[in-house]
């Protein structure tokens, strides 16, 4: 048990009522508290915490953080803490209520637009040959030396994010891969949590609902490589923003590896071989020659598989370890992952996360050198997210020979709408693409479509094992799906 005066030391503050009272847990839902809890008032985008604090009190709420004073009713012993932001000092005491648990690992920061899961996954893979015990948090979910669990953000609110270290702490692991959304930056919660490494990927379009502009977008991903998280970086130089942010940590006299397609790039290839299992790589390494295969396929993966090479580096493993590691390299869980089916007529097909347009481009690119015929795609996009990439996938698509424009997760937005969004931007693309919504019947048409030597890419929704629809949540997964349809086509 730790006091509220304890939890908050460092940060200013003015505490109204026993700052010497223990703190039995920590809140930012009022349905949520439990008696001898710390409630924090959040200032959400769509509400406001602040009138949830009566709420969190009657269950049994005995502290209060809150950014402006508030009247309460029966509230004569609670404890109400002023703070000029809510969200900076949730996340301060919850890394001081778990005891600072990111101390005790060494933490990886992946942040980028796309990329991210891939890497984390590489660099945990490597971590683990080197004989460490791993954790991961991110999209496809949490592992905690080796147990997996489910996630419900890519980076958790920074007490769910706090309590895990602390589980990861206890498990004794060693490193820990985590990725780092804009959202996450933004919102703090990462706040007052120690890295060791940070490593960015690349910036293309998305969650430009949220941050508006590119620019903005990139000042969120910058923050994890601002003094505020000081580590040793990895940096891909490939885009200007990577460039702009090398700049940055080089002015800072950052200790940087970066990487790339550039030859200005400390690690970056000499040759690469793609084949429809595995790819053939020459990189050169800080001046050292190092080939190898690893069972990954697809250019933008190159991208991947360097920036988790620069990243073990800078946890000190050796590189004979890590080639070994990355010559093994795991199957990441939807990233451009092959479905097996007992029968498939002699057309591959291929689940892929990709729901940005750049992230689309380089999924298609990299199915088209892989397969000797055609190309099929099938997507979507997510309702209640960034409308202004609709337009430009529908372009994207059309790179691919034919394209099939279904639902994804349409949540409360009406799925009809979405894909005539889509569809605006592929006007010139008139006899190439069909309409079909519903997203089964989609995958089974592109099947029927597809002849042997073809391959379907089936993107947007990946490792996700459901459908949202305004409240309906339904079981979908793609893999399942696809699997399922190319045995009736060929069994």
């Amino acid at each position: 048990m730790t006091t509220c005066e304890q939890l908050f030391e460092g940060l200013e503050c003015t505490i109204i009522g026993n700052g010497s009272e223990e703190v039995s847990g920590l809140a930012y839902r009022s349905d949520a508290v439990k008696p001898g809890d710390m409630f924090f008032c959040i200032v959400g985008l769509k509400v406001d915490g602040h009138s949830f604090a009566q709420d969190a009190i009657d269950r049994g709420a005995k502290f209060i953080v809150a950014e402006r004073k508030l009247y309460l009713a029966d509230a004569t012993d609670v404890t109400v803490v002023i703070v000029d932001d809510s969200r900076k000092a949730m996340a301060h005491v919850a890394a001081n209520f778990y005891g600072n648990p990111s101390r005790a690992f060494k933490l990886v920061g992946v942040t980028g637009t796309n990329g991210k899961t891939t890497t984390t996954y590489l660099v945990e893979h490597i971590a683990h040959v080197a004989m460490k015990r791993t954790g991961v948090i991110g999209t496809v979910g949490i592992v905690i030396a080796g147990e997996h669990e489910k996630a419900t953000h890519t980076t958790p609110e920074s007490p769910d994010l706090q309590e895990t270290f602390a589980r990861m702490r206890d498990a004794h692991c060693d490193i820990v891969a985590m990725e780092v959304s804009s959202h996450a930056l933004d919102l703090l919660r990462t706040w007052n949590t120690d890295f060791a490494v940070t490593a960015f990927t690349n910036l293309t379009q998305d969650h430009l609902d949220y941050h508006h502009t590119f620019e903005a977008y990139f000042e969120a991903k910058a923050l994890l490589f601002s003094k505020d998280y000081p580590a040793k970086r990895v940096i891909c130089i490939d885009d200007k923003w990577g460039k702009k942010l090398l700049r940055r940590c080089s002015a800072a006299d950052d200790q940087i590896i970066t990487t790339g397609f550039d030859e200005s790039a400390q690690i970056h290839p000499v040759s690469v071989e793609l084949a429809a299992t595995h790819t053939s790589i020459e990189l050169e390494v800080r001046g050292r020659r190092v080939a190898f295969d690893y069972p990954l396929v697809g250019r933008f993966n190159v991208s991947n598989i360097m920036c988790a090479y620069a990243i073990a580096m800078q946890l000190g493993i050796s590189q004979d370890v890590i080639v070994e590691a990355l010559s093994e390299a795991p199957q990441v869980p939807g990233r451009l992952e092959r479905v097996a089916a007992k029968a498939d007529g002699g057309i591959s097909v291929f689940v892929d996360y990709s729901h940005t347009p750049d992230a689309l481009r380089k999924a298609v690119s990299s199915i088209e050198a892989l397969t000797p015929a055609r190309t099929i795609v099938v997507f979507g996009c997510g309702g209640d997210r960034d409308a202004s990439k609709r337009s430009i996938m529908g372009g994207v698509a059309l790179e691919a020979d034919y394209a099939i424009v279904t639902s994804d997760n349409p949540r409360t937005e009406n799925p009809d709408d979405i894909i005539a969004d889509i569809v605006s931007g592929m006007g010139a693309g008139e006899g190439r693409y069909e309409v079909v919504p519903d997203r089964r019947e989609a995958i089974a048409r592109a099947i029927a479509y597809a002849n042997e030597g073809d391959s379907v890419l089936i993107a947007g929704k990946g490792h996700e094992n459901d459908q949202i629809s305004g409240a309906e949540v339904r079981h979908f997964d793609d893999r399942e799906v696809a699997a399922e349809e190319l045995e009736k086509a060929f069994a």
